[in-house]
């Protein structure tokens, strides 16, 4: 049977030894890097949808500011103006819902086959926060179920619901005496978030 009572000088002695061991491997060891971790981009998803599914995927996020952009992969303009919508995504990620609309099928073809050029374009500009879908219906039918006379187009409903506004080549000229930018619809963003937290 082993005492405790005497041991207290071998017992520090050893222990000095060990500590002293480890330091001395440590020392061995090279520095330890520090590597920088890259954010994850979201992974970018796009679903085929006609209107009735469109306006049902809206109401479906009813609660946040929803943003809308109507688009096109041969619309230069809409291209030009897209990563705004990426933006917009990245700043307000936890207060509103940005969603796209590619409207790619003119009859010719099928819907589908625009996927692969919608994403491929989607992924340059790092649109996985967003709500990517193509227009299953061919672009005059959405051009009046959305009521539409061009693209590129941004809507923005309220969170309860209501269209704010639409952004387009017609209100633009109208209104403004301009094409928009998104840095009109990060304003009208803005303020609907203002008003929505003031009615808190």
């Amino acid at each position: 049977m082993c005492s405790n009572r005497g041991m207290g000088g071998s017992w520090a002695v050893w222990l000095s030894a060990a500590v002293l061991a480890v330091g001395s491997l440590l020392a061995l060891l090279p520095a330890a890097r520090v590597l920088a971790v890259e954010p994850v981009a979201a992974e970018v998803t796009v679903g085929l949808v006609d209107c009735d599914g469109l306006i049902a995927e809206v109401k479906r996020h009813e609660g946040k500011v929803v943003v809308l952009d109507c688009w096109s992969t041969s619309c230069p303009p809409c291209v030009k103006e897209f990563p705004g919508l990426v933006k917009l995504a990245a700043t307000h990620e936890d207060n509103i819902l940005c969603m796209s609309l590619a409207v790619e099928y003119d009859g010719f073809g099928r819907p589908e086959e625009f996927v692969p050029r919608v994403k491929t374009f989607l992924e340059k500009v790092g649109a996985g926060q967003i709500v990517n879908l193509v227009a299953s219906e061919e672009a005059d039918r959405v051009y009046e179920r959305l009521d539409l006379v061009s693209i590129p187009a941004v809507y923005v409903w309220k969170p309860d619901g209501s269209l704010a506004i639409r952004y387009d080549d017609d209100m633009a000229s109208r209104t403004l005496g301009r094409p928009f930018t998104y840095a009109d619809v990060e304003k009208t963003v803005a303020t609907i978030l203002a008003e929505a937290e003031s009615e808190q």
